[in-house]
């Protein structure tokens, strides 16, 4: 339990320093922040909402209060989900704009990274038990080519090859222009359909790393006293496999987990701006282009937590499935 402790306290920190850079990052820029922001708001806009100009100052670090006023200003606005207006989407919220946007890439780099960790680990697990086999020869070879390449020349690929060439997918946005979003089988299916090819293109990017990581460990682990005791005992060559060798196998690439989702949540905003798919990595890149500063903000700062608690729950599914850490 002292484990899980310190690794809670590690994560709480952690979310803290993401917050205190995200407070930092628009005060360490050159040139004037606000500037940017009040180059998309009209003169009657202003006038008729009187405090934006300080809220904004208050967000950005303008003004004349001190850093540390500003700072608890932050944090009691963060507290409070308040990020302020998008200038890009005036006079739109930010946190409506990450609400409208957030569950496409939460479900497409979710859904992605199951199925490359499910291929991975399986793949990579079969590959090491017989080696020298078909999968050993060909699927791991093709996993690591295609893994080799950034993932926005995977995605520009998949658009020509399988979208433009074959017809196989949609090229672009998140569901057909015909369909109302909504809780209804039209809009469902049809994000799913949309959804399809960037998909694949992510587990086409990242599956490579599960293949190797699993593969390696499976190596070492199938020399182990207990696999050969499990054959000893006569049990079926598929349990030895997943009950003993796997089990463990699979414990050292789950720690593997950060950087790898750290990389993929990096790679979204490529991958969703060349489908144009209406994520959250698209919008950062649109807010980026369009000096919207609040929205820009938020959406870093909810990326980076997303992959703090992603890393979270590995630490916590490591608690469960390795016993040496519940004893410590």
């Amino acid at each position: 339990m002292r484990w899980l402790a310190r690794r809670l306290v590690f994560y709480v920190f952690a979310i803290w320093v993401a917050l205190t850079l995200n407070f930092l990052l628009p005060r360490l820029m050159p040139g004037d922040p606000m500037a940017g922001v009040l180059q998309h708001l009209s003169p009657s806009q202003i006038s008729s909402n009187p405090g934006i100009i300080q809220t904004y100052q208050a967000l950005l670090g303008g003004g004349h209060h001190s850093i540390w006023q500003d700072y608890v200003t932050y944090m009691h606005r963060i507290a409070h989900f308040d990020f302020g207006i998008s200038t890009s989407n005036y006079p739109t919220h930010v946190s409506e704009v990450i609400g409208r946007t957030l569950p496409y890439s939460i479900f497409l780099v979710g859904v992605a990274f199951l199925l490359a960790f499910f291929i991975g680990t399986v793949v990579g697990m079969v590959a090491a038990w017989r080696r020298g086999g078909v999968v050993d020869s060909v699927l791991v070879p093709a996993f690591m080519a295609i893994g080799a390449f950034p993932a926005f020349f995977t995605a520009l690929l998949g658009l020509w090859l399988l979208g433009l060439e074959l017809h196989w997918f949609p090229i672009q946005h998140a569901y057909d222009n015909s369909v109302t979003p909504g809780l209804n089988w039209a809009f469902l299916t049809s994000a799913l359909r949309h959804s399809e090819l960037p998909i694949l293109v992510v587990v086409g990017a990242y599956a490579g790393g599960w293949v190797l990581n699993m593969r390696t460990v499976m190596i070492n682990t199938i020399s182990e006293d207990y696999v050969a005791m499990a054959h000893a005992k006569g049990l079926r060559d598929r349990r030895v496999m997943t009950r003993y060798a796997g089990r463990n196998a699979i414990l050292p690439p789950l720690n593997g987990f950060a950087p790898l989702f750290a990389s993929a949540v990096g790679g979204l905003v490529f991958v969703e701006y060349i489908f144009s798919y209406p994520g959250a990595g698209y919008t950062l890149q649109q807010a980026v282009l369009g000096n919207d500063y609040p929205l820009a903000q938020a959406i870093l700062l909810v990326l980076a937590v997303c992959v703090i608690l992603a890393n979270l729950i590995m630490d916590l599914l490591n608690f469960v499935l390795d016993p040496r850490l519940r004893a410590g």
